[in-house]
């Protein structure tokens, strides 16, 4: 098969998404996912938008990186009403999302892109997504532009799944998902979605200064205190009970402990926060707008002692790199975890991980972050324990960290994602990308030329992508162009 890496001038990317690189715009691993991939691909050379539910105090739309990268804020009128955050008034920014984002595509970036002579890449992350792509493909053939487009659409966990039309999605655009944990849940749909792996900026690698993340241990736990982290949304699936559990354990058994806590406005919050109380746990809300981790650090110094510390606000990837460091453990651990990035991103900061056993493949051998086997509080409190008196081990897995997380940044995956994109376009039959010399005839056979020229009339939805049993690939073509 033809794997031609698509050019920067060959191409126009649009990503859409619910969450974006706005602090109003991250609930959980998307925001920074997406943004990471514009920045990423931007950075590269192409000619990126992102199209995300953004802050209603920031422009609408916003050029980076040289007129590279183009921030479209959508729903700000609604999101003026629904100050807490993105997912705040969901259903009314879905419905404006959905109704005028495929139009704003097709008129103002895909039809000039295509003039240009660049094909149009959309990558759609996320349930909310579903609709607005497979309207995007109507509307994009109804123009006459879907020839030139290839639409992707991702996975990054089963929310939503049972709001997503799947039969005319897996119609219009090739599936896609961040792990094969997640691809073999997907299966169970009747659906094999192409996996491209989660990332991280290569700066995360940078060493954090040793002084600041003592500093920050000390003031907190002290000096034999334990300092543990966790960063997710409140759900269930995160396992947050098992955390607060283990906590009131490991505190019985003689430790100081100083859990910090990063979640989000779910419900499941205060089901996670009173049970800690009524185990005997001392918890603390902590609401500030700390701009540094220093601010952060005495915000939460500022709310008095406590065994657990609810952060309500914001935290900056520089801010959580601190505390990932300073934190004796990283609770990252899940009983459903598509991929796992807050995990990935200790690693990159020289934490100690606690991973569970699902999506986190970068865990399970051990080296870098320790994977859980279940969701049992026992076998929680017996790895912390453990790990507290065999600090040797600890230190490995601090050091060995920030090397396993450096296969994951983001300038690789984006060589995975270019070479999925091409894939994506070979069953679309799309073939933008195509070598010097190479023909998209020379990929089908002769006979098949007619049924590809002339669509069957009665067919009413786009004929994009065409099905595989109607054009079939050479069998005899095995070259592979790099």
């Amino acid at each position: 098969m033809f794997t031609a890496r698509p050019m920067p001038y060959q191409v126009e990317f649009v990503l859409l998404s619910f969450e974006g690189p706005d602090p109003y715009s991250q609930a959980g691993g998307l925001g920074v996912r997406i943004a990471n991939i514009a920045q990423c691909l931007a950075s590269q050379g192409y000619q990126t938008h992102l199209i995300f539910i953004g802050s209603p105090d920031l422009p609408g739309h916003e050029v980076q990186c040289d007129g590279r990268l183009q921030y479209h804020r959508w729903c700000q009128w609604i999101s003026r009403y629904h100050p807490l955050g993105v997912y705040d008034g969901e259903e009314g920014k879905l419905f404006d999302f959905t109704r005028s984002v495929p139009p704003y595509i097709v008129d103002q970036i895909a039809a000039p892109a295509i003039a240009q002579g660049r094909c149009l890449v959309v990558l759609a992350e996320e349930w909310q997504t579903a609709e607005s792509l497979i309207r995007l493909s109507d509307q994009l053939y109804a123009a006459g532009l879907r020839a030139n487009s290839i639409l992707l659409w991702n996975a990054n966990n089963t929310k939503g799944f049972d709001r997503i039309d799947w039969k005319r999605l897996d119609f219009v655009c090739t599936l896609t998902t961040v792990s094969r944990y997640m691809k073999y849940i997907m299966r169970d749909f009747g659906l094999d979605p192409v996996v491209i792996p989660n990332g991280i900026p290569s700066d995360l690698l940078q060493p954090i200064p040793q002084a600041e993340a003592s500093r920050v241990h000390e003031r907190l736990a002290g000096e034999d205190g334990l300092l543990m982290f966790k960063v997710a949304r409140y759900d269930p699936d995160k396992c947050w009970i098992t955390a607060v559990e283990a906590a009131v354990c490991l505190k019985q058994n003689g430790a100081k402990v100083r859990f910090l806590c990063r979640g989000g406005i779910e419900a499941h919050a205060s089901q996670v926060l009173n049970h800690a109380r009524e185990l005997g746990l001392v918890v603390k809300e902590v609401s500030d707008h700390p701009e540094s981790w220093v601010d952060a650090l005495e915000a939460i110094q500022a709310a008095g002692a406590a065994d657990i510390y609810n952060l309500c606000f914001s935290m900056s990837p520089s801010m959580l790199r601190i505390f990932y460091t300073a934190a004796d453990f990283v609770l990252a651990n899940s009983k459903h975890e598509p991929f796992g990035l807050v995990g990935l991103e200790a690693m990159a900061a020289g934490g100690v991980a606690i991973t569970g056993c699902t999506g986190e493949t970068y865990s399970m051998d051990g080296t870098g972050a320790i994977a859980l086997d279940s969701e049992s509080v026992s076998e929680l409190v017996h790895v912390i324990e453990f790990l507290i008196n065999h600090p040797q081990r600890s230190q490995a897995i601090r050091q060995a960290g920030p090397k396993v997380a450096a296969r994951y940044t983001w300038n690789n995956i984006i060589e995975i994602l270019l070479e999925k994109i091409s894939l994506a376009g070979e069953h679309q039959r799309i073939h933008p990308f195509l070598p010097p010399g190479i023909s998209p005839t020379d990929l089908i056979w002769p006979a098949d030329l007619r049924g590809i020229a002339q669509f069957p009339m009665e067919l009413v939805l786009p004929a994009w992508p065409v099905a595989p049993e109607i054009t079939p690939l050479k069998t005899s073509i095995s070259t592979t162009a790099g």
